[in-house]
């Protein structure tokens, strides 16, 4: 529950932030102010399995079908797609992309599934024209799949520069692939605000271990409260476990502030439990 003083200052604000979260209950959208976790909502039940934003519409990977969700002032629909069951998605230039428990990749343009030609591969995670999957990084080249490198890959993000979540790793695009810091590396998420070809804003996790990128070096940030299913980039940075606490960066400076002093660092998340459970994924669209 939100205290009188915080739902006061919850209420004054004029911008508020809302991110979609995918669980086992169903895809959850959640309102934020400033730090504060606000009002939260479950959109549809279904089993959710990841969540991806294209601009202000929200794709959700479920076991029964890719839906796409719409906002238009107060009201949201959330249509199917004919997809069938679905693990991740991802938009990739305006289309949106999917991939199926079975290993089927898809893209959708006119409202209309095309699949692409790959081999048999478990999609771990989509974002842009990426893929991380078991056999490593895959990026969509014309109307099919090739491999870009690496093994293993857990996640990936292309803002910026393309980065990989690896179990040998962190990986940033250059040169070839190079390794950031070694250890198994479960989720990645650079800022959409970063401008091609270089990075600024970027947060990785290993378990509750939570990394954030500051001029040129990655450095480890406060723990979060459990297991981080995903990282988001809005006004600040966002994370949800996979036990469904939604965690908030605190206003205590940037990220070398908060690493220098500890009792900043002590309160950097704010956290809000969201009352579901196996979450997979985190979209912040456009507001």
């Amino acid at each position: 529950m939100l205290s009188i003083e915080e739902k006061r200052v919850y209420d004054d604000q004029g911008g508020v932030t809302e991110a979609y979260v995918a669980s086992g209950v169903g895809l959850v959208r959640v309102k934020i102010a400033n730090d504060i976790v606000g009002e939260f909502a479950l959109v549809r039940r279904c089993t959710a399995r990841d969540v991806a934003a294209g601009g202000r519409t929200v794709a959700v990977a479920t076991d029964e079908d890719v839906l796409v969700s719409a906002r238009k002032d107060d009201e949201e629909t959330v249509e199917p797609t004919d997809f069938g069951p679905a693990v991740a998605v991802g938009y990739a230039d305006g289309d949106l992309l999917a991939a199926s428990p079975g290993g089927r990749v898809a893209r959708r343009r006119d409202g209309t599934w095309d699949d692409l030609e790959a081999p048999p591969l478990e999609v771990r995670a989509i974002d842009g024209d990426l893929l991380a999957t078991d056999e490593g990084v895959f990026r969509v080249l014309g109307d099919g799949l090739t491999h870009a490198g690496l093994g293993d890959a857990r996640d990936v993000s292309t803002a910026g520069v393309p980065l990989a979540a690896t179990a040998d790793g962190l990986f940033k695009l250059g040169n070839g692939w190079m390794r950031e810091f070694e250890g198994t590396v479960d989720v990645v998420a650079a800022a959409p605000r970063n401008d091609p070809g270089s990075l600024e804003v970027a947060h990785a996790s290993a378990g509750a271990d939570v990394y954030g990128y500051d001029d040129g070096e990655w450095l480890e940030l406060p723990p979060a409260m459990g297991s981080v299913a995903a990282i988001g980039h809005g006004e600040t940075v966002y994370a949800v476990t996979d036990d469904g606490t939604f965690l908030v960066a605190g206003e205590t400076g940037e990220l070398s502030d908060v690493n220098r002093s500890p009792t900043a660092a002590g309160q950097w998340w704010r956290s809000r439990t969201l009352g579901v459970a196996d979450v997979r994924g985190l979209a912040i669209p456009d507001q």
